[in-house]
């Protein structure tokens, strides 16, 4: 079993998991009508399946070991893309405080000034 990633324009859509079968190895044979042609092979078919048994089943484990790294990172990306939009939600949130604070304390030194100048005037 292998998780399968679609990814478009470098974000991560959706993960799927996928079951493929390491053993048996599906046997293809083609059909020329009626009969099924037969292959010949030099070295002997059973030299060759244990030459290449090996190959093939080291080949798929390292597809899915591939298939699981590219799993993790697109998953961290994904995290990581998030992560940074949930920062610039924050950041706005906390300019508008600071600036509503900011007005507040221009707004209550005005007002003393204010006050100040027309205690003086009478």
């Amino acid at each position: 079993m292998r998780l399968k990633l679609f990814i478009v324009n470098s974000k991560m859509l959706q993960q799927a998991y996928i079951a493929e079968p390491f053993l048996p190895i599906p046997k293809t044979v083609k059909a020329v009508g009626k009969k099924q042609s037969d292959f010949i092979f030099e070295p002997a078919a059973e030299t060759l399946i244990a030459e290449l048994m090996p190959k093939i089943l080291n080949t798929q484990l390292y597809k899915a070991v591939l298939d699981g790294n590219a799993s993790e990172h697109g998953a961290r990306m994904t995290a990581m893309d998030k992560a940074s939009e949930n920062a610039n939600e924050l950041l706005k949130s906390l300019k508008i405080s600071y600036n509503r604070a900011r007005q507040a304390a221009i707004t209550t030194e005005l007002t003393e000034i204010v006050s100040g100048a027309a205690a003086l005037q009478g």
